[in-house]
């Protein structure tokens, strides 16, 4: 009998999204359901319930200093309760593997890189140098290498979308709704508001929206209640107050999303809504291997600065005029 267990131990939803290509062709490949090791605040339990290929979430926190043997003993206990026959570790975090090993796992799967190498019994690793490449691309190598096939590298998430009705029924709206992610993890990736809300007023004049859902987490709210005071009209809809089923909610009765390079936008790719990437501050390879349409600044230089104040280089008239472009 094979139990299958995928770890991956970034803390970002929208880094775990990028996975999820590589987790179902990992399901695939074994011709059976996986079970998922992964941070608590990703929130996988609630967001992949309905992903027909994943069977058993449990979390662990990956933490460091004196929390160190903790979660390896957590990790242990989870390990021995399902007695798995393959562990595959996605990134090159060694307390997984350490794990695995103590806990006689046949076969520990991960990229090798480092240290990690030590703990695996599948001896194929990535170079040093494939630590260069993004998430997405040392995934599909590190499965490659295993002979795993990947079908479809776009990420791609089912919901039942009545499960995120109860307490949403304020974003219920009558007419057409779209959608700003309007935050960031990393402020110098967010667009300014007062172009959010020049964009508005240019996309509310070809008659493409009614109401407009403005998607950013509570401590970024600020953003929310300065679009709405410059606009001055009633049409936005601050999200700032929503936990992640809500934010999905808002998603789900979008026609599209407008936003910065971050979480909400990778899960609205995710779920097949189209999506406006805003990339005026990092690489645009990064978001290759999503349905992101991306929009850069005009002989975009493609390199990461960390000053917001490069946003500005994303001109209003240039983002109104590719959205227009990409709805055809």
């Amino acid at each position: 009998m094979t139990n299958i267990c995928i770890v991956y131990t970034h803390h970002k939803l929208g880094d775990l999204i990028w996975q999820l290509p590589y987790i179902k062709a990992i399901s695939e490949h074994h011709k059976q359901k996986v079970d998922l090791i992964v941070r608590k605040k990703t929130q996988a339990k609630n967001i992949f319930k309905d992903l027909d290929h994943i069977n058993l979430i449990n979390y662990n926190e990956f933490r460091k200093g004196i929390y160190y043997w903790l979660d390896v003993a957590k990790l242990l206990m989870i390990y021995k309760h399902n007695n798995y026959s393959h562990v595959y570790i996605l990134d090159k975090v060694n307390k997984p593997a350490i794990a695995a090993k103590l806990c006689g796992v046949k076969n520990i799967i991960g990229p090798g890189i480092g240290n990690q190498k030590k703990w695996l019994t599948i001896n194929k690793y990535l170079t040093n140098e494939d630590w260069n490449l993004n998430y997405s691309e040392q995934s599909q190598k590190m499965l490659a290498i295993n002979s795993i096939n990947i079908n479809n590298i776009y990420p791609e998430l089912i919901v039942d979308i009545n499960r995120f009705k109860e307490g949403n029924f304020d974003l219920e709206k009558k007419g057409n709704k779209i959608a700003f992610g309007i935050d960031s993890f990393e402020d110098y990736k967010m667009w300014y508001e007062e172009d959010f809300v020049k964009l508005a007023d240019k996309l509310y004049e070809q008659n493409l929206f009614d109401f407009i859902y403005l998607i950013c987490s509570k401590d970024k709210s600020y953003l929310a209640t300065n679009i709405k005071k410059l606009s001055k009209k009633e049409n936005f809809i601050d999200c700032s107050n929503k936990d992640l089923n809500g934010i999905i909610y808002a998603l789900k009765n979008s026609n599209f999303l407008v936003g910065n390079n971050s979480g909400p936008i990778n899960l609205a790719a995710a779920l097949n809504i189209k999506s406006f990437g805003l990339i005026a501050n990092d690489p645009i390879d990064e978001l290759k291997y999503s349905k992101i349409q991306i929009i850069t600044p005009e002989n975009y230089a493609n390199i990461r600065c960390r000053d917001r104040k490069g946003m500005k280089k994303l001109k209003v008239e240039r983002v109104f005029n590719k959205i227009l472009e990409g709805l055809k």
